[in-house]
């Protein structure tokens, strides 16, 4: 699963996530895209839990490109524990995205295949989504 390789504080405040992406909210790589509609906290198992769905229903053609990278760490108590006593251990990572982020692309497969993987994917995130594909006038383009 996604994590980073090293970090330079072990521990972040969870923080909100607040307006539109800034940056990686047009296709660069492929042709075809998954677009985040709303704001969420992804993990890195439900990322490769949605790469696994596309790159099944692609049955490995083409290519897929994961845009998004859990980097930001969540901790959390063991059940039962009394408060206090410091913040808990790293249980998890998770990508925060805002509204409007491409998630995945892919290249080298038919609309509509790229279509039903996408959905497959879509599914198993915690956010909104939808298809979006490029525009000729962008082919020549990146």
């Amino acid at each position: 699963m996604l994590s980073p390789k090293r970090l330079k504080f072990r521990k972040q405040h969870k923080g909100r996530i607040h307006g539109q992406a800034k940056g990686g909210y047009t296709l660069n790589l492929g042709d075809y895209g998954l677009k985040a509609l709303t704001p969420e906290r992804i993990t890195a198992r439900q990322i490769e839990a949605a790469r696994r769905a596309i790159t099944r229903e692609m049955k490995r053609l083409g290519k897929l490109w994961i845009r998004i990278f859990p980097d930001v760490p969540v901790s959390d108590k063991p059940a039962e524990v009394r408060m206090g006593k410091g913040k808990g251990a790293v249980e998890f990572w998770v990508a925060r995205v805002k509204p409007g982020r491409i998630m995945f692309e892919a290249k080298g497969i038919d609309e509509s295949v790229a279509r039903r993987a996408f959905a497959l994917g879509a599914a198993k995130l915690p956010v909104k989504s939808k298809f979006v594909k490029r525009l000729n006038s962008q082919k020549g383009e990146a």
